[in-house]
């Protein structure tokens, strides 16, 4: 399909450009910005007046697998399109880890042209949190970008350590959740004095500090790539600066969740709250948002795990934690935006060419995503950056409803999604 996007407000962070401007895409790729090509002929002209025409979201960490069966959710791929995020990355399902290259095959055998596309993270380990390592390399071939360990992490360090050296040998990634199990172990809050007052178990802050302590010290040793996903804690992306002024190959990002909740909005133990990781303090959200703005934190993730109403409707400390997010990341971002006037090209780089640079160094074989220049894949969205609407289950595509921000009236909203020069998603009016 040749498309013609007219008199939308292109903003493109990767390349610096925020303007009125034209696009033409054909065969899947941007062919021109500005002025048409010669001899250019559109199937379908878009109006973009009033809109913004934006890089399609790339988010580091969204769960949109099939719950107990292979495959992803079509509910969960919708909210991917109807949020804008064109690009995602899968973290590994503990009810049926990638292991084995036929269950990775299995899982993206239903990815479909014109869907948001999906990169899956193989598991580390045989039933992710075990002890024998998984043929990385047959994975990788079958479509893995990088090897995760899953929520519950790893306790054996030796484990950690074979794998950090054997992912270096084969110029892989590691997608590492830094948090030390055992001091995890029974936490369903943030540790500190608001956890106390609800008599809820509380997950220290050493508990990712003593994972990135042993982390950075085994890439010293093996010169392995990682990439940390949703760190929590200002302690943490202290050591995290360090580990990047000393030159080790690491990337890092943090939830949306993070960036703007702290650990009392969990009220009287509202379940919507409680998430993984847990929210925390206001010193460390407020260290979340000077690491993004000053670019220490490379990417700003949803963090989706829609989770169902069985599992919400229990006690907190029993409750199922997870939220969904894909539909709110560009609005969160745009949140972030208004609320610390963040210069909005700045913010959007978060979502969108800073994420795509970590797929980039990572599966550089895949197609560049993330930006808007001649060539591009035409992976894109049309936001009104001006709507306000109000966050309910309805409102939502995903199969849950149930996120922190229900009940708030957020900013920005995605009125159409183009994947690979495909019209994939338009918002009902």
């Amino acid at each position: 399909m040749r498309l013609h996007i007219a008199n939308g407000r292109l903003i493109d962070p990767a390349h610096g450009v925020d303007g009125r401007h034209d696009l033409y895409i054909a065969q899947g790729h941007v062919v021109a910005v500005g002025d048409a090509p010669d001899g250019f002929q559109a199937d379908r002209r878009l109006d973009a007046s009033g809109l913004a025409v934006l890089p399609g979201l790339v988010d580091l960490s969204a769960r949109v697998s099939q719950p107990g069966a292979a495959g992803l959710a079509p509910a969960e791929l919708r909210a991917a399109l109807a949020g804008g995020v064109t690009r995602l990355v899968l973290p590994p399902d503990a009810d049926a880890p990638p292991d084995e290259p036929t269950k990775v095959e299995a899982l993206m055998r239903h990815a479909q042209a014109g869907q948001c596309v999906v990169h899956p993270l193989g598991a580390m380990t045989v039933g992710l949190a075990g002890e024998t390592l998984t043929e990385m390399a047959l994975l990788a071939q079958a479509g893995c970008i990088a090897f995760a360990q899953g929520e519950s992490g790893i306790a054996d360090t030796r484990v950690l350590w074979g794998a950090l050296r054997y992912a270096s040998g084969l110029g892989h990634t590691l997608w590492l959740r830094p948090q030390d199990p055992w001091l995890a172990r029974g936490a369903s809050a943030a540790s500190g004095a608001y956890a106390e007052r609800l008599g809820l178990e509380g997950l220290p802050v050493q508990a990712e500090t003593v994972a990135l302590h042993t982390i950075f010290e085994l890439q010293r040793a093996t010169g392995a790539r990682v990439h940390l996903t949703r760190l929590s804690t200002a302690a943490g992306l202290d050591l995290l600066r360090a580990a990047r002024r000393e030159g080790l190959p690491v990337t890092a990002d943090v939830s949306a969740n993070s960036l703007h909740l702290t650990d009392v909005d969990i009220g009287f133990f509202d379940t919507n709250f409680h998430l993984n990781p847990p929210l925390r303090g206001q010193r460390d959200r407020d260290a979340i948002q000077a690491a993004l703005a000053d670019g220490v934190i490379d990417a700003l993730c949803s963090d989706h795990t829609p989770v169902d109403n069985r599992g919400k409707a229990q006690p907190f400390a029993a409750s199922a934690p997870g939220a969904t997010g894909l539909e709110l990341l560009l609005s969160l971002t745009l949140k972030w935006v208004r609320d610390s006037r963040r210069p909005l090209a700045e913010a959007l780089a978060r979502v969108t060419s800073g994420p795509a640079a970590v797929l980039g160094r990572i599966a550089p074989h895949a197609a560049p995503a993330g930006h808007l220049g001649v060539g591009a894949p035409a992976d894109l969205c049309l936001a009104d950056l001006e709507a306000e609407w109000l966050v309910t289950p309805a409102a939502l595509q995903s199969r849950s409803g149930h996120t922190p921000f229900a009940g708030m009236m957020l900013p920005g909203r995605v009125r159409v999604t183009v994947v690979g020069g495909q019209l994939a998603w338009e918002t009902p009016v």
